[in-house]
């Protein structure tokens, strides 16, 4: 696929292509026109390219040039991953300068939200609008909670033969059931060219990340000026919905949305809400 081809119409449809960022191949995927700001997707522990889910991304694209790409040492991406936020930080800052972009948007789900919130602060003028779902701040109570709960889901969906994500991201009440089985099968609509799994030491360098951001001391948000939407589940296991309005408190000007009866993958469980209110709100 040549720069001047069409972009695919749906993200479970865009190829996979690679782009060297100081000495590091880094995996990703595009679809949507291009020509305007360029938003910007950063996701959760563990996930790879194909973890992004169809539906919100297609609805941004349909009038934004979405980009999502693999971590250093994750997927199809080389090199090894990073040890911290910050440096997970870092290392998007200079992946969206190689792509050629000086001003983007970005969305952040869960620990793609935490190296959302460290890229803006460390380079502000990079990013013009943010949305942070299933995420909060460095230091927040309970931040570090997330490693024991993950751990603790991993052994469940072990003992069950389901997938983790069923426990992690959704109630498992019949509503949270259906919506995870639902989820799960429009992760399968990418038949071809997916992505590798992450690897057992990626996946704990990534845990360990998100231990020392929990633990961090709290980081000054209050500077933060950029349009920013956040977004959770009310009962969300993982990142506690509190933890969602404390950074709106601490994010002057900033909208929250608290889906009802869903957990930490709310924005999935509620995607035909979330998915134009998104592309709603990073409209030019």
């Amino acid at each position: 696929m040549t720069a001047s081809a069409p972009s695919p119409s749906s993200y479970a449809l865009a190829p996979t292509r690679s782009i060297r960022v100081d000495g590091i191949d880094v995996a990703y995927r595009e679809l949507g026109p291009k020509g305007d700001v360029p938003v910007i997707l950063l996701t959760h522990l563990a996930a790879t390219l194909d973890n992004w889910d169809p539906r919100i991304v297609d609805a941004i694209a349909q009038r934004r040039h979405v980009i999502a790409f693999d971590q250093p040492g994750v997927g199809a991406s080389t090199g090894r991953t990073p040890r911290t936020i910050e440096a997970a930080a870092a290392d998007a800052a200079d992946v969206i300068r190689a792509l050629g972009f000086d001003t983007v948007d970005v969305v952040g789900f869960s620990m793609g939200g935490m190296i959302a919130q460290d890229l803006v602060l460390a380079h502000p003028a990079l990013v013009r609008r943010l949305v942070l779902a299933g995420t909060g701040p460095r230091g927040g109570a309970g931040m570090a909670r997330v490693v024991a709960v993950t751990y603790l889901d991993l052994m469940r969906a072990a003992l069950t033969h389901s997938d983790v994500k069923e426990f992690l991201f959704f109630r498992r009440n019949p509503a949270g059931r259906r919506a995870a089985r639902a989820f799960l099968q429009r992760l399968e609509e990418r038949t071809a060219d997916r992505d590798a799994p992450i690897s057992l030491r990626s996946f704990q360098t990534q845990l360990w990340a998100i231990r020392r951001f929990g633990r961090s001391a709290p980081a000054d948000l209050s500077m933060l000026t950029l349009p920013t939407l956040i977004a959770n589940g009310d009962q969300d296991r993982m990142v506690p919905s509190v933890l969602s309005e404390d950074l709106h408190r601490r994010i002057r000007g900033s909208e929250l949305v608290i889906y009802p009866d869903a957990g930490h993958g709310g924005i999935f469980q509620h995607h035909e809400d979330f998915a134009p209110r998104v592309a709603a709100f990073l409209a030019p």
